[in-house]
């Protein structure tokens, strides 16, 4: 990495509207902050009405005060800028990144033949070199959305071995934090279903660091046995870690298991001893009452990937239905990068499904403090931005054009932060993204990257192109 794009250490952020968690309020103050050993060292309030009153808008006072040469930036002026903690991808496939563009034949009417057809043709034809684009791609993406936390689930079923470390070491390199897993299913060989679980049992052991863990990736219930089901409830117990599955995304998967086994999907999860661990269940779209039963009695959380569902068509969750109890968090389903899309969308969706206002807000906080929560269980170090936290948070192109308190904060997330895009994002106190700048990526270099092994696998796949 050259000098030019080296994460800078930041010392001081000026001028800045800090957004911290107090139990279960966010209560915004501005204040300028100060940074020591990766840790929050100080908050000094500051005076917002004298700020506007002082501050020249002529002046360049929002730039990020580094030369980028530097080791250390003296300071970053956020300008009157909203910062909140990083945001979380509870659920990507950087795997898919390479896909943009891809129209294989073969029908594409449903789910399952857009699985078939589609995606399975594309993991298959997956190869190192191809994963380690998709990463750096996915990775450039992930900071470009304000995210340094993410759950990723991957899938080269001819690349095993090693893959999970390949996918850490370029997320390390980014300086993301991240859970991996790798899919598991009953559609290819034994040898491979057995390669698979076995990848976990090794990178779970031996290759997890304080910024990386792992879970035991599974595809979803109606592609998996019995058998395959007892040996990933068994390493579970043996690693003491959850599942990251995909669960009720299509209709299919309900009457298949209700057909095939005389359960709904969830409640076969939970005879199996799948749920007893954190862990990540996707999507959710089809879940019915014995399904929310068995998820209750258990420690998953339910991951919402509006997007995704509405491409592939599987109709939507009823969001206004879903018990208390359950934890729910938002993911992207490899679709985008941005949490902040999905976290936008559910929002207008639980109002488009009857929710009213008050009701859509509430619903929106408890996926907030619920995302708080469930991600302290892999990193309990995550921040709730006061003195002695890890200095990990984004500065979002966002100056409040109303008053900004607890009371406004929830108005200003929806209808303000989450429609702008990430200035900064600094995590443990080095500027991941500095002023729109990628600092722990080259840019160029993981474009070319992209486009050469993108061209590649449209060759393998068969797709001709021109250009």
């Amino acid at each position: 990495m050259s000098s030019a794009n080296r994460p800078s250490s930041i010392h001081e952020l000026r001028n800045i509207w800090l957004c911290p968690l107090h139990e279960e309020a966010v209560r915004p103050e501005f204040c300028d902050l100060f940074i020591a050993d990766g840790k929050i060292a100080e908050i000094r309030p500051s005076d917002y009405r004298r700020y506007l009153q002082n501050h020249d808008p002529g002046s360049d006072s929002s730039r990020f005060a580094a030369d980028p040469g530097r080791r250390y930036a003296e300071y970053v002026d956020a300008a009157g800028r909203v910062a909140t903690p990083p945001m979380v991808n509870f659920h990507e496939h950087l795997y898919s990144r390479l896909a943009k563009g891809l129209a294989l034949p073969g029908p594409m009417q449903d789910f399952r033949n857009i699985l078939k057809n589609l995606w399975w043709q594309l993991d298959e034809a997956l190869d190192a070199e191809m994963v380690d684009a998709c990463a750096r791609l996915g990775a450039m993406e992930a900071l470009r959305s304000g995210v340094g936390y993410l759950f990723d689930h991957h899938s080269s079923p001819n690349f095993i071995e090693g893959s999970l470390d390949a996918l850490g070491g370029i997320l390390s390199e980014a300086g993301l934090r991240a859970v991996l897993c790798l899919e598991t299913s009953d559609r290819h060989s034994r040898a491979v279903t057995d390669a698979c679980l076995e990848e976990q049992r090794r990178f779970i052991r031996r290759s997890a660091t304080g910024n990386l863990r792992g879970l035991v990736g599974l595809h979803a219930p109606f592609t998996l046995s019995d058998q395959t089901l007892e040996r990933a409830a068994a390493l579970c117990r043996e690693l003491e870690v959850g599942i990251h599955i995909h669960l009720a995304e299509d209709r299919h998967e309900q009457r298949y298991s209700r057909n095939t086994f005389g359960c709904t999907a969830a409640v076969r999860l939970q005879r199996a001893g799948l749920l007893e661990y954190p862990g990540i269940l996707a999507h959710g779209v089809h879940l019915q009452g014995e399904d929310w039963k068995a998820l209750g009695k258990g420690r998953c959380a339910l991951v919402m990937n509006p997007d995704s569902n509405l491409n592939n068509a599987v109709g939507l969750g009823r969001y206004t239905e879903i018990p208390n109890p359950i934890v729910l968090l938002a993911g992207t389903d490899g679709m985008h990068a941005s949490p902040s899309r999905s976290i936008k969308q559910l929002f207008l969706l639980h109002r488009h499904q009857g929710g009213e206002i008050a009701e859509s807000f509430a619903f929106i906080r408890k996926l907030y403090l619920d995302q708080v929560r469930f991600l302290r269980t892999f990193f309990p170090d995550y921040p709730d931005l006061k003195p002695g936290d890890r200095a990990d948070l984004v500065i979002w192109d966002y100056r409040p054009p109303s008053p900004f308190t607890g009371e406004t904060f929830w108005g200003h997330l929806i209808y303000g932060i989450l429609e702008t895009t990430a200035w900064t994002v600094c995590m443990q106190g080095r500027a991941l993204l500095a002023g729109y700048g990628l600092r722990s990526l080259d840019c160029e270099s993981t474009a070319r990257l992209a486009a050469r092994q993108g061209a590649r696998l449209f060759e393998k796949l068969g797709v001709h192109h021109h250009g």
